[in-house]
């Protein structure tokens, strides 16, 4: 096991745990499932929520400081940042559309759902408590709730998530109008932040593969049901679909945008989504992206030196649009009903945790945990609900990732366009090297 990649220790998690639900069923040792394997993912989801705060402040006022100052912000800053949020939303939007044209979760029988909720204890008393009282209130108290009167306060559970980015971005905007000298310290203290938040996450992923045995074999014990295995495959197809579609639009934009066509685009970024489907970390194939970008796309070297590396930390297209189908799946799995609110809420959270999710493996599933966290979620749904897609969460993980390196590769060409620092690439002709060195 040592010597495998972490998402082929995940797979063979994942089967063991199947295998060993299904086993331990048939010889009537629920028991035994429930009493100690099952802990094991309780401990793995809590970690998750535990670093979600952390990692968003880390990754975000890292990302923001990253800008440098608030002139270059304004001429290259403005586009990039307004073109990402416009990719996000895109991204989001068709996820949502999908997943309540498809409706994967409802495949699921009311007979499983009554053993997933007799087994999770699901209480949805507080969900109805909670849309009475979002209907009682006014058309912009979403509004008015983003931003805190204790940031403290906000940062004390992980439902007030969009509080605590409010005042990251904020704090992070007024560290880039402070002096060098005053803002470096900081500047410094959250890189080393960002990279500590890094290595824990780091270590919490080291217990996934553990963690997905212990989940899917509770699921398998308590359930018993072929037909979450259907709707599985439903979801997984959702958002295989969604994050096609992405890349038929990242195309469009650059032609008809650019003039460059498709194949010129895709055989000029291939390289770096072969890397990003490989590692599930935009931030280990920036260095490729760069390169790409720069040598075989035409794009200035100060256009993509700012657009890719901000693109590494807020650009997640293909994590948001994985987020708003995954919340909708689970809660239309477990019958726990989302109004447009709701799903309103799926929008603005999954957009603002993409700018804070980290470039690396895994941290897609902290940010759905934040967003299933800001719909109210309870524990014991969230628990069977991550049990329920992590068994395709990490070859989806590797698709996403890619979509996101395309996306970067996207508005890097879009902004260069923008600004005048758009030109035929300047690649080497490596035949002639290879000739003039042999």
């Amino acid at each position: 096991m040592r010597g495998l990649a972490l998402h082929w220790k995940i797979l063979i998690g994942m089967g063991l745990g199947i295998v060993a639900g299904l086993v331990f069923a048939n010889l009537g040792a629920k028991d035994f499932i429930i009493d100690w394997i099952k802990p094991l993912g309780t401990i793995f989801i809590k970690l998750l929520k535990l670093i979600a705060i952390p990692l968003i402040i880390a990754s975000l006022i890292k990302g923001i400081a990253d800008l440098k100052d608030i002139s270059k912000f304004s001429k290259i800053g403005i586009r990039t940042v307004v073109i990402y949020m416009v990719t996000t939303i895109i991204a989001i939007s068709i996820g949502l559309s999908l997943v309540n044209i498809i409706q994967p979760g409802n495949s699921i029988k009311q007979e499983t759902v009554d053993l997933l909720s007799e087994a999770y204890n699901t209480d949805a008393s507080a969900k109805i408590e909670s849309a009475t009282a979002q209907r009682a209130q006014g058309p912009l108290q979403f509004v008015v709730d983003i931003v805190p009167d204790n940031i403290f306060g906000a940062a004390s559970a992980n439902q007030n998530m969009l509080q605590v980015i409010f005042f990251t971005i904020l704090f992070g905007i007024s560290l880039l109008l402070v002096t060098e000298e005053q803002a470096a310290p900081v500047k410094n203290f959250f890189n080393s932040f960002n990279e500590v938040i890094m290595k824990m996450i780091d270590l919490i992923m080291l217990m996934a593969p553990y963690a997905v045995f212990a989940l899917l074999a509770s699921l398998v014990v308590e359930t018993n049901q072929p037909d979450i295995f259907v709707a599985l495959a439903q979801y997984a197809a959702t958002v295989i679909l969604g994050l096609l579609l992405m890349i038929i639009i990242y195309l469009t934009a650059v032609y008809f945008y650019t003039g460059k066509k498709p194949k010129f685009f895709l055989n000029g970024i291939a390289p770096a989504q072969l890397l990003a489907f490989s590692t599930s970390s935009s931030a280990a194939t920036l260095p490729v992206t760069m390169e790409r970008v720069t040598e075989h796309l035409g794009v200035d070297d100060e256009v993509a030196s700012f657009v890719c590396p901000v693109g590494a930390t807020i650009n997640m297209d293909g994590t948001s649009l994985y987020q708003a189908v995954a919340a909708v799946f689970i809660c239309q799995a477990l019958n726990y009903e989302l109004n447009f609110s709701d799903q309103l809420t799926i929008v603005l959270t999954a957009l603002m945790a993409s700018i804070g999710s980290a470039a690396v493996p895994g941290a897609g599933m902290v940010m759905l945990v934040i967003v299933l966290d800001t719909l109210g979620v309870p524990k014991e749904v969230l628990m069977v609900g991550l049990a329920l897609i992590f068994a395709v969460d990490r070859p989806l993980d590797m698709l996403r990732t890619t979509v996101n390196v395309t996306g970067d590769a996207t508005v890097a060409m879009l902004v260069g366009k923008s600004i005048g620092k758009l030109e035929e690439p300047k690649e080497k002709n490596w035949d002639d090297h290879y000739h003039k060195n042999k």
